[in-house]
């Protein structure tokens, strides 16, 4: 999707024309809706080899995380093995989705995050929780090494964030929030 923005402002500016205020709208919405820490690579690819695939966990799996989890299920090269909820009817049932669209039976559920996290097969953690939640969970998954997709807003107060910028620097992790319809 990224390329396609800079594929047609490139092409608009050839053409001496300037890109109109909703066409930038239209192509930065559709660009900044892919989650990033899906590569690139996946556009055209019919099979991935496992190794090649990133592995993650979601957190918080009702409403957008539900959302989230559909569209992470679309690249071949993205797999989740975990969703982790407090609500048992609904993470029951997202396994059961999720099981189901992926054509197997492997995919954990967990209560408390911290036990998913723990896991040294999962890549990535897609934080889609209530928001007072986000800066406890993303410096967790940082400290354990996990990159991360944080639905916004990713915290409440300023030292929430410090904290979060902190444990991202620190552990080397790749950090992208979820901004759609902004």
């Amino acid at each position: 999707v990224h390329s396609n923005f800079r594929k047609n402002y490139r092409s608009d500016m050839n053409k001496k024309h300037k890109i109109s205020r909703r066409g930038f709208l239209t192509t930065t919405a559709s660009t900044l809706a892919a989650p990033y820490i899906i590569p690139s690579t996946v556009l055209g690819k019919n099979t991935v080899a496992p190794s090649e695939r990133i592995t993650l966990g979601i957190v918080g799996v009702k409403g957008v995380g539900s959302y989230n989890s559909k569209v992470f299920l679309r690249y071949p090269d993205a797999k989740i093995i975990a969703l982790c909820d407090v609500d048992s009817k609904v993470l029951d049932t997202r396994v059961g989705e999720i099981n189901e669209k992926a054509g197997n039976k492997d995919c954990a559920k967990y209560r408390d995050f911290r036990e998913m996290i723990a896991r040294d097969d999962i890549d990535a953690v897609c934080i889609a929780t209530p928001d007072h939640w986000h800066a406890l969970i993303c410096i967790a998954a940082a400290e354990a090494g996990k990159d991360i997709y944080c639905q916004k807003p990713i915290t409440h107060t300023f030292a929430e964030g410090q904290a979060v910028v902190q444990a991202v620097k620190k552990n080397g992790v790749i950090f992208q929030v979820g901004s759609q319809q902004r």
